[in-house]
């Protein structure tokens, strides 16, 4: 009996997942809001109730989706913040992160880059829930920092909502240039340089903070 169970919860899985990327393929083209449970269920290969077995809208579906995006990612982030290293090698270490990520999963940042103002409140706000929660983890490593000595609580929050804000625009850039028609590479190089740029400027801003 255990081993029937197992077997179902097993395809009841394998059915859910093949709708996320199912989803997740149609939404390269549209976004989430024009999206049809009947387009998902028809690239899968299931009657349109079957979906409600997994999910109660497209909405519920997008919300699974930002999860399968940005869920996974925490660790990442607080590696990328981290205190190791010096301010430069935190940098390079960011921006080689947010590229391979990017490589390995541009229809996920394509998909949090279009829905994180569209026309979806409940993805809307699991982006924004997602992102907050970045923030408070960047808050907390960046609060290790010597340099942090004296700041407020207030202060080094908003210091983390800049760099969580700046990794969100660095993978936007780098799936531009890594869609670009003429010369991926060279735009992947070009987008480095522009964000390296950036961060060392927030670095050297907070350094200078609490002057």
């Amino acid at each position: 009996m255990s081993h029937t169970l197992g077997i179902r919860q097993a395809q009841k899985q394998k059915t859910r997942q093949a709708l996320l990327d199912a989803a997740l393929g149609l939404l390269a083209e549209q976004s989430l809001s024009s999206l049809g449970l009947r387009e998902v269920t028809r690239a899968v290969g299931v009657a349109p109730t079957a979906f409600y077995r997994h999910f109660r809208s497209t909405a519920d579906l997008g919300v699974a989706l930002v999860e399968e995006a940005l869920g996974s990612l925490h660790p990442m982030v607080r590696t990328t913040v981290s205190t190791a290293g010096d301010s430069e090698e935190r940098i390079v270490r960011a921006v080689e992160l947010i590229a391979a990520y990017v490589a390995a999963h541009p229809a996920h940042v394509r998909f949090i880059a279009r829905e994180r103002h569209g026309g979806v409140q409940p993805v809307r706000e699991a982006i924004r829930d997602q992102l907050a929660r970045f923030a408070e983890e960047v808050k907390v490593e960046i609060a290790k920092d010597p340099e942090a000595a004296g700041w407020s609580d207030d202060d080094l929050l908003m210091l983390a909502n800049l760099y969580v804000d700046q990794m969100l625009i660095t993978a936007c850039l780098f799936l531009e240039a890594l869609e670009s028609p003429d010369a991926p590479k060279e735009e992947m190089e070009q987008v480095t340089q522009v964000v390296t740029r950036r961060l060392r400027l927030i670095n050297v801003g907070r350094g200078h903070w609490l002057d």
